[in-house]
């Protein structure tokens, strides 16, 4: 890449899964069921080796992966991200034993990972989890494990995830000092979870711990170093949830340039009139200008880049705020047929607002920001 000009390979790539998303993925998608893990769609993702690239492909390479399916399937990607997600603490922080059970089904799309940090009482503030892990035999440190008990909430793919990489409070020291990071299949004893009517096309839920046994086989890195497993995690997915944004941008942007360009009204096309090119043109700026700072988030994590956490904030916050604006415009200029059930903007318009909450809501990325520049 030079700039932020894609080079002739990665645009063809982009283009091949674009078509992809929507030749092959797009029909699995359309036969899932809203609210439930689509395995054949994931197993799809694995047959076709894109789970894989999310676990073997740089920063920005994930990124223009998860705009591209965006762009075609707000499904699929939606899937893969999921598996990123939940998976790279593993590939990151797990034991070999933990990697070789589970990686490999993963990257086939055979087992589903799910992300559990978000509690009913800590969502933005992921410090203030209270999910609690006490000691077996009496809560002494020497102990040979942990029981979990309390609740997560807001879990994507949960109750129907297969394992689950869980963040709880072990107490080594105060706030995040004393959260630890654990691999939780999902039939271990004592853990049980609900489905949650959200407004959103994959599988939230809440999950109980009913006095869950983990081990030192479970950890996902050290006792008390937990945050830190959760913030490298989403550091890394902060500018791809900024990709997938702007793939649903330009996917709303080129429809209203279609539509504007051939809607007749007042005597011409709507393009004609000057209000409509203006926003039209507005809409094409900010689009424009989030995908340039997707890319120099991502260009910035592969480099090693000290300014990682501000960047990513920065490239999530403008990017999701950005879809939000583009796809709300693009339904006004579509007029009512936008509002049609199945219509590509109808699902646009239901799938770019959770962004703009998940991985840290927009408040929080400017509270990173500021931080950021402060420090």
């Amino acid at each position: 890449m030079t700039g932020f000009a894609l080079g002739a390979e990665q645009e063809e790539w982009c283009g091949q899964l674009r078509a992809l998303a929507a030749d092959r993925l797009r029909p699995l998608a359309d036969k899932g069921e809203p609210g439930r893990v689509n395995r054949p769609l994931l197993a799809a993702l694995g047959e076709l080796g894109l789970l894989e690239r999310v676990f073997t492909s740089g920063a920005l390479e994930l990124c223009l992966l998860r705009e591209s399916l965006a762009y075609g399937c707000t499904e699929a990607e939606t899937a893969l991200a999921l598996q990123g997600l939940g998976a790279h603490p593993v590939l990151a922080s797990g034991t070999p034993e933990q990697r070789e059970r589970w990686l490999p089904e993963v990257r086939a799309g055979r087992a589903v990972a799910a992300f559990a940090l978000s509690e009913p009482g800590a969502g933005s503030d992921a410090a203030a989890l209270a999910l609690e892990a006490v000691r077996d035999g009496g809560g002494e440190p020497g102990g040979g494990g942990w029981r979990l008990s309390g609740e997560k909430c807001w879990i994507s793919n949960a109750p129907e995830a297969d394992f689950y990489t869980v963040f709880a409070r072990t107490g080594e020291g105060p706030a995040a000092k004393g959260v630890t990071a654990f691999l939780v299949p999902a039939d271990r004893p004592g853990l049980s979870g609900e489905p949650l009517d959200m407004l959103s096309p994959h599988p939230i839920g809440r999950l109980s711990f009913d006095g869950v046994p983990v081990g030192p086989q479970d950890l996902l890195g050290e006792p008390g170093r937990g945050f830190r497993v959760a913030m490298d995690t989403l550091n890394r997915f902060r500018p791809s949830v900024g990709a997938f944004a702007v793939g649903m941008a330009r996917a709303a942007l080129d429809a209203t340039l279609a539509h504007t360009a051939a809607r007749r009204a007042f005597g011409g096309v709507l393009g004609d009139l000057q209000a409509v090119g203006h926003r039209v043109a507005e809409m094409a700026t900010r689009t424009e200008a989030a995908r340039l700072l997707v890319y120099a988030a991502a260009g910035a994590y592969d480099s090693g880049s000290p300014d990682v956490p501000r960047r990513s904030a920065m490239a999530k916050l403008l990017a999701t705020e950005t879809a939000q604006y583009v796809v709300d415009h693009a339904v006004q200029l579509h007029g009512a047929v936008a509002l049609q059930r199945g219509h590509l903007l109808e699902h646009l318009y239901r799938e770019v607002r959770a962004p703009r909450i998940y991985e840290g809501a927009s408040e929080v990325q400017r509270t990173i920001i500021a931080k950021e520049l402060y420090r």
